[in-house]
Parts: C-alpha cells; sequence; structure tokens
C-alpha cells in the first residue's frame, strides 16, 4: 500500500484510495510532508507562527480533512471548526475538492465560550445549498474529534492513524462493512494491510497548501463597512492590516485604493 507520497511540481501531493475486499471498508492515505512544508513556508512569509503543541493540533487537523476530502465526491468544498473549550482554541481547515486546494488557521484570541467541545462541518456540494453539522466530544485529541464527527454525524465509523511520522492513513466504513473488523484495527494491522487483506486501487487525487486570497477579494470583504463607515474603519491612518480568516495570511489595504476598487465598481 503506497503511502502516496510523489515529486508532484507546483507544491501538489497525492492522497491514494483502495477498497478492501471482503471488509467494505474505504483505506485513503497521504504523505503529508509536501502540505506542511508549504505551510511553513505561509507562516514564514506572513510573519507568525504558532507554539508548538498548537501547531501539532492544526497539523493533524488538517492531515485529516485531506484524508477526509479524497474520499468525498469531487464536487464538494469541506471546511471543519474544531472548537476546544478548556483550550480557548478554534482550529479551522477547509478543502476545495474541485481545484485541490487546503488551508487551515489557528484562532486562539477572543475564542468564544460554548460550555463545551465542538466539531462543526460545514460542506457545499456543487450549486446545492450548504449544509451544516455539529457534534460535541471529549478530549482535546483531534484525531479523536474527527472519529467522534464521523460516528455522530456521518454515522459510520473511521479510524485514523499516523504510520509515521507525516504519514496517515483513514480507514472508513462502506456498506456492509465489517465493522467489529474495523473497531480491532492496530497500528501494526494497518501498517501490513497490503499483506493482510486485498486491496484494490480506487483513484488518486492530488491537493496543495493553497487559499487563493489576494488584495481584491480582502477589499471585496471591507466594502459593506467602508460604505458604511469609513472614518470607524481607517480612523486617521492610511492603511490597516487585515487577515485572511482561512489561511493567516496577512494584507495591508490602503484607503487610497479601497476607494480606487469602489470606484471601478461604480
Amino acid at each position: 500500500m503506497e503511502s502516496g507520497a510523489s515529486e508532484n511540481q507546483d507544491g501538489y501531493f497525492d492522497v491514494v484510495s483502495y477498497f478492501v475486499r471482503g471488509r467494505n471498508a474505504l483505506v485513503t492515505r497521504a504523505r503529508m510532508t509536501e502540505l506542511y512544508l508549504d505551510y511553513y513556508l505561509h507562516q514564514g512569509q506572513h510573519g507568525y507562527e504558532h507554539q508548538p503543541s498548537h501547531d501539532g493540533m492544526i497539523k493533524e487537523a488538517l492531515a485529516a480533512l485531506v484524508l477526509h476530502c479524497a474520499s468525498r465526491p469531487w464536487n464538494e468544498t469541506i471546511g471543519w471548526t474544531i472548537h476546544l473549550e478548556a483550550l480557548g482554541l478554534n482550529l479551522f481547515v477547509t478543502g476545495d475538492n474541485p481545484n485541490g486546494r487546503v488551508v487551515g488557521q489557528l484562532f486562539s484570541e477572543n475564542v468564544r465560550k460554548t460550555g463545551q467541545n465542538l466539531f462543526c462541518a460545514d460542506v457545499v456540494r456543487g450549486t446545492d445549498e450548504p449544509r451544516r453539522s455539529a457534534v460535541d466530544f471529549e478530549g482535546e485529541k483531534v484525531l479523536r474529534a474527527v472519529e467522534a464527527f464521523y460516528a455522530r454525524s456521518e454515522q459510520r465509523p473511521a479510524r485514523f492513524f499516523e504510520l509515521e511520522e507525516e504519514d496517515y492513513v483513514m480507514v472508513s466504513a462502506q456498506p456492509d462493512c465489517d465493522q467489529d473488523w474495523l473497531e480491532r484495527l492496530t497500528q501494526g494491522d494497518v501498517e501490513g494491510l497490503d499483506r493482510l487483506e486485498t486491496l484494490s486501487l480506487l483513484e488518486t487525487r492530488k491537493y496543495r497548501w493553497e487559499c487563493g486570497c489576494n488584495q481584491k477579494r480582502m477589499m471585496e470583504v471591507l466594502l459593506p463597512v467602508m460604505a458604511r463607515d469609513p472614518e470607524g474603519l481607517f480612523g486617521t491612518e492610511t492603511s490597516i492590516r487585515m487577515g485572511c480568516p482561512r489561511c493567516g495570511a496577512r494584507h495591508v489595504i490602503t484607503r487610497e485604493a479601497l476607494e480606487g476598487f469602489i470606484e471601478s465598481r461604480a
């Protein structure tokens, strides 16, 4: 069972999916090295970093989301918000299947208390209306939170494993799955899955770290505020800094540029 590692150009990496014959389970696997490299390059470019323990959480959330996205229809865009009450953290990760884009961000300031850990999933399929589901979960382990989401929202079990550093596997139930087998799986079982079970290669998908945010998109976000209260937005300053809520990129927007953008749309 290949890890999904590849020498793709432009930062793309492979996610490989297999069907476990006789068990009716889906296996998705990928080495996240390329994703994490771009994640750290992005932080360096925009001048921010997270403390190591929080950093590990957002990386696990990104890995789980990638494997989940690769198991879903091609026309879905998916966003997860994982709220960790005791830590005062929100992890946000999103995957765009049509374009193979994955990004994420961590919020540790002004995080609203909810009284419990919450996992919220937003899904848009094609031109359909967005759908949202939410479940609570126990503990602070990100992969266990995703498993709780599968059990209670997807209503089917899924297991997540990190076989080696940055090499992740998801095994998820399909119709008529041997769920006893799935629930008993150990790390060793998954490492030897291609020897212990009959696997059929289904497909390989490509993903990369990419948000697509830019000055124009940030100015579009600011338009309603600028129209309502320009002085409140800029005060005495000639520019403001704003962070992309999807990836954390830092953008500087000048008042002159925003006014010109408004005029161009008139």
